[in-house]
């Protein structure tokens, strides 16, 4: 009799547990599709661990996108080459980048328009270690980059600078901009392309700056959406209040300047707070489309390749 009750009992249990596993797994299945619907109905921006997106970070952190009232979420990559993805494949509808990658983006058919441009800038490093001290000294060496980019541009440019043959000057591709910074600490690559705060970080080993965009007057830095907002007023709304967010952030920035927040920047980023600290004069401008000039001569280095 009493097997009889302690079996009844387990089956009780069982039964229970059998009910809740499914009960849990019903929510799980709600709120999962909830949450996917909540995702596909926001603003989703792609970011790099990169300086030019600090903007983006600060609103967020002071909560400015869900004051202002829209639903403006941030998506992290680690390479130009994921924003992009993320983009082409309608996963972003914005996502920071460079007017190189854009312009091809164009060209492959994907309508986009430009947001903004940045004031990021973009430092071609050799390593110490490779003795390059100037451009012509790249021969039969090996520099990072990343395709179909400013970075890819900026190689080409010094390699025709140096009136070096380009087949001597071994391009190697390196998307991750973590990975980039790591392998010229590492010794591992002669020279690359960084913009901050990686290039802040690579000068504090004491690599030497071959190339500095500032010096060619190149502002190539841009934030670039797919061209839906004209036509939805939910996305007009959130696109707005994007800009009205990127504003106040970058003025909040220049105000109390980048080292105020140098944990955002370095937990981002991946580099060390002191890094932080040693970027100097830096400043983020408002909302503003980029030069025609740079568009130009994106488009003309493209029409080579």
């Amino acid at each position: 009799m009493k097997k009889l009750v302690y079996l009844s009992i387990i089956l009780m249990l069982a039964a229970a547990c059998g009910q809740s596993y499914e009960e849990t797994k019903r929510i799980s299945r709600l709120e999962r599709q909830r949450q996917l619907k909540a995702d596909s109905a926001a603003l989703k921006i792609a970011v790099m661990p990169t300086l030019d997106c600090l903007p983006l970070l600060v609103a967020r952190q002071y909560n400015l996108f869900d004051s202002l009232g829209a639903d403006v979420r941030l998506k992290f990559f680690s390479s130009q080459i994921d924003c992009d993805t993320a983009l082409m494949n309608n996963r972003v509808e914005g996502a920071v980048s460079d007017i190189v990658r854009v312009e091809r983006m164009k060209k492959l058919g994907k309508d986009l328009f430009y947001s903004t441009s940045t004031d990021t800038y973009w430092l071609l490093v050799s390593n110490r270690s490779s003795r390059i001290k100037e451009l012509k000294q790249l021969d039969d060496k090996m520099m990072a980059m990343t395709r179909f980019s400013v970075t890819d541009m900026i190689g080409d440019y010094a390699v025709d600078s140096a009136k070096l043959d380009h087949e001597r000057v071994f391009r190697i591709q390196i998307n991750d901009v973590r990975v980039r910074l790591q392998m010229l600490q590492n010794n591992e690559m002669d020279a690359l392309c960084l913009t901050e705060p990686q290039a802040t970080e690579a000068l504090s080993g004491k690599h030497k700056v071959l190339l500095d965009t500032r010096k060619l007057d190149w502002h190539m830095g841009v934030f670039a959406f797919r061209n839906i907002i004209s036509n939805d007023s939910s996305r007009t709304k959130q696109y707005d209040v994007f800009v009205k967010a990127y504003n106040m952030a970058c003025d909040t920035i220049n105000k109390y300047g980048i080292s105020k927040y140098r944990d955002i920047i370095a937990r981002h980023c991946h580099v060390k707070a002191v890094t932080v600290d040693s970027v100097k004069n830096v400043k983020f401008s408002h909302v503003s489309e980029p030069r025609q000039q740079d568009i130009e001569r994106a488009k003309k280095w493209l029409s080579k390749k």
